[in-house]
């Protein structure tokens, strides 16, 4: 494992209204979910419907990058805030894997998608360990865009049906409470910003080759639900003018700074603007804490 002295070296950067910590929510699907719950969109609920499969094992490698270099770790705030991103992470994965079960009962083609995502992660895993902690650092750079595009903007709140939108929305939130720990961790081993430039690119090149092949077979098993104009409608709510994804361009670029951090956008406000009302959604089962986390 590549390491570093650590004295110089900036740590946790997190501000201090923030938590870190780990909710368990129980969110369940069923026939109260429509099929296309994304705008009555075909495409853009299939786009999110294939972000949710890659969510369980893309998670859990961003956990196991992370975990690689808590040996180095003096500054005790950032020790602290690793085990917290550790449990969230662990968290969103539960209730991705629930989503994920929902979308396999509509007839998607789920384990085959989970299965081709298996042999691209294991690909990745074979990289130096830094270096997958720099893909971790990207894609977190990523979801943190998506989060507080989802919480700031209402129309894309909006678009999402009732049932759905809770699960999105504690899931943004979260990703927004940790969204600087992988970062000040490759900070802390010693990261170049050739490295962190470079697996960007490479990111989101990934991430965008494997998100569109995953909702191109969803689209293939579902082909009774397309039409020429629901396509490019959702086309154009994705990528025209401020887009769901096109807006984030501008963010994307921010990573190229070399003196960035995810922290320099401040946020936090949007944390709390929604971590109160999402606590309504918790099953009673888990508003006493949680019992399961990764560690």
């Amino acid at each position: 494992m590549q390491t570093t002295g650590t004295a110089t070296k900036p740590a946790a950067r997190t501000p201090e209204n923030v938590e870190i910590k780990p909710q368990r929510m129980g969110f369940e699907f069923g026939e109260q979910v429509p099929r296309y719950w994304v705008a009555e969109n075909y495409l853009i609920s299939h786009t999110m419907n294939a972000l949710s499969v890659l969510f369980p094992q893309g998670e859990q490698f961003f956990v196991d990058s992370v975990r690689h270099f808590r040996s180095i770790l003096t500054d005790p705030q950032l020790k602290q805030e690793v085990s917290g991103f550790i449990g969230q992470e662990a968290m969103h994965s539960l209730e991705h894997i629930a989503m994920n079960q929902h979308v396999r009962d509509q007839g998607m083609p789920v384990e085959k998608l989970e299965a081709h995502l298996a042999v691209v992660l294991g690909i990745a895993k074979k990289l130096p360990e830094r270096h997958q902690l720099a893909i971790t650092c990207a894609l977190e750079h990523l979801t943190a865009m998506m989060a507080d595009m989802l919480l700031a903007r209402d129309d894309v709140r909006e678009d999402m049906h009732e049932t759905m939108r809770p699960l999105w929305v504690w899931h943004a939130i979260e990703e927004t409470e940790h969204k600087s720990v992988a970062y000040d961790v490759f900070q802390q081993a010693g990261g170049t910003y050739a490295e962190r430039a470079f697996y960007l690119l490479f990111s989101t090149a990934a991430l965008g080759a494997m998100g569109s092949y995953c909702t191109a077979r969803m689209m293939l098993n579902d082909r009774k639900g397309f039409s020429l104009k629901g396509a490019a409608g959702g086309l154009w709510r994705l990528w025209g003018r401020n887009g769901t994804f096109s807006s984030l361009i501008p963010t994307w670029l921010e990573y190229f700074k070399p003196g960035f951090h995810p922290w320099d956008h401040d946020n936090s406000d949007l944390i709390t603007r929604f971590k109160s009302d999402i606590q309504e959604y918790i099953a009673p089962e888990y508003r006493n804490g949680n019992r399961r986390t990764l560690q």
